[in-house]
């Protein structure tokens, strides 16, 4: 704790112990404060659903994921015609209000969008690797328990309604983005899911419909 300005050493050192005491047990509260506000699993208060309930795990990746690794067929030599992945932040909405659509902030001047528009199809994936859950667990990014998803489908230009609310789906999780250079020519884009694909468990890759996607919850309804 800092010193209060109008304190010299001698102040706090003519203090009566009882105050020092009251004093040292703020400190204390004050820190352990601090110290939760910041906790790694202060981002997991909401616990993952059952691998079973696939589509909602999916859900809850998507929303609790803030960034994501999106692949496209490059437009770009020497790598022409290839998979070329790339990371991009994201936000289904604001946090603790889910929609399911990944949304992105975008410019023309960025070669992954340079192939977009040459061919809008691209997959998004997404892992709790990027939390601190699976290090937490102890499980490695690979490890089918590490929970991921793998989002196939196109990329579109919203506007209107929706790109207000991606605005702000995405300014509220990522504001550096509010600062990013007017001259870009930012716009606002959708991932527009075809297909969701599902590891969290041992027995192989699961699959999820947009339908079924888009009505689970990632978090457990109560009554």
């Amino acid at each position: 704790m800092s010193m209060p300005r109008s304190a010299s050493p001698t102040d706090l050192g003519t203090l009566r112990p009882t105050m020092s005491a009251a004093l040292r047990a703020a400190c204390v509260l004050l820190l352990g404060l601090l110290c939760a506000s910041v906790s790694p699993s202060s981002n997991l208060r909401v616990r993952i659903p059952p691998h079973d309930q696939v589509a909602r795990v999916a859900r809850f990746v998507a929303h609790l994921c803030d960034w994501a690794s999106m692949a496209t067929i490059s437009t770009h030599k020497p790598v022409a015609g290839q998979p070329f992945s790339n990371a991009f932040s994201i936000s289904d909405g604001p946090q603790g209000s889910s929609c399911g659509v990944p949304y992105m902030y975008l410019t023309r001047m960025e070669i992954s969008v340079q192939d977009l528009e040459v061919n809008p199809e691209a997959s998004l994936s997404m892992s709790l690797a990027q939390t601190d859950y699976c290090r937490q667990q102890g499980f490695d990014p690979q490890s089918p328990l590490c929970a991921h998803i793998i989002l196939s489908g196109s990329v579109l230009e919203v506007n209107g309604t929706e790109a207000e609310f991606a605005k702000k789906a995405l300014f509220s999780r990522h504001p550096e983005m509010i600062d990013w250079p007017s001259d870009h020519n930012w716009f606002f884009a959708k991932f527009n899911i075809t297909q969701v694909w599902v590891l969290d468990y041992f027995g192989g890759v699961k699959t999820v419909t947009p339908e079924e996607y888009f009505q689970a919850s990632p978090y457990r309804k109560h009554h």
